[in-house]
């Protein structure tokens, strides 16, 4: 796989070290000298000292031959222009973008990346799904980490013991798509009926978690 990074900061450089660790092709771009030095020392990649921004920089690093562009530089105008052009000069097969600023996310989305993220949406998003670990499980994530698979465990004094699927009325943007009992697997349907001890697992969409939590993990009064 064929990567070009723009933004040599202490995230370009760990996705580097991270993407040749995996064998594969990797360029970075930088536009401060200094950094350049160090990176060239520091890892066995080809770098360009230049700005990401620039069509003729982005060519230099085979940008029209990348499997993938990613753009994490320091300013979020910078890793929006760079998505735009590897997607619409370049054609890109993917592109992934850093937002420094979480309100800048959907624009970045909209305009340019393929995926663009924020480490404060991460670890918001990551506290939010484990305000309850002891509940609700984190399976993967899904459309972009709009969505994703839980599974949860029935407790044992649960008000759906004897319950078919039917009658347990979901939060709008979830599903259930299995239940596990002991070492069985039943892919369920509305006559199912499920049990105390049983593990949930459904696909749901982030702002429905909370409600599924509250539904499933409901106990007898």
């Amino acid at each position: 796989m064929r990567i070009v990074i723009v933004g040599g900061g202490k995230l370009g450089h760990q996705i580097a070290r991270n993407m040749l660790e995996r064998k594969y092709s990797v360029k970075l771009i930088e536009k401060d000298k200094l950094k350049c030095m160090r990176l060239a020392n520091e890892l066995d990649v080809e770098v360009i000292c230049g700005d990401g921004t620039e069509i003729e920089v982005l060519d230099e690093a085979g940008t029209k031959n990348a499997d993938c562009v990613i753009a994490v530089t320091g300013s979020d105008q910078d890793n929006l222009v760079a998505s735009q052009l590897a997607r619409k000069e370049f054609q890109a097969a993917k592109v992934i973008a850093r937002a420094n600023d979480p309100r800048n996310l959907a624009a970045l989305r909209k305009l340019g990346a393929d995926i663009a993220v924020s480490s404060t949406e991460i670890i918001t998003n990551l506290i939010e799904q484990e305000v309850d670990v002891s509940k609700m499980h984190l399976l993967a994530t899904l459309n972009k980490g709009k969505a994703g698979v839980c599974s949860i465990t029935l407790p044992r004094d649960t008000a759906l013991d004897g319950v078919q699927l039917k009658d347990v009325t979901l939060p709008q943007g979830s599903l259930i798509i299995s239940v596990v009992r002991g070492d069985s697997m039943m892919i369920p349907n509305g006559f199912t009926v499920i049990h105390a001890n049983d593990e949930i697992v459904a696909v749901c969409e982030n702002k429905s978690q909370k409600e599924l939590i509250k539904i499933l993990g409901a106990q007898k009064e």
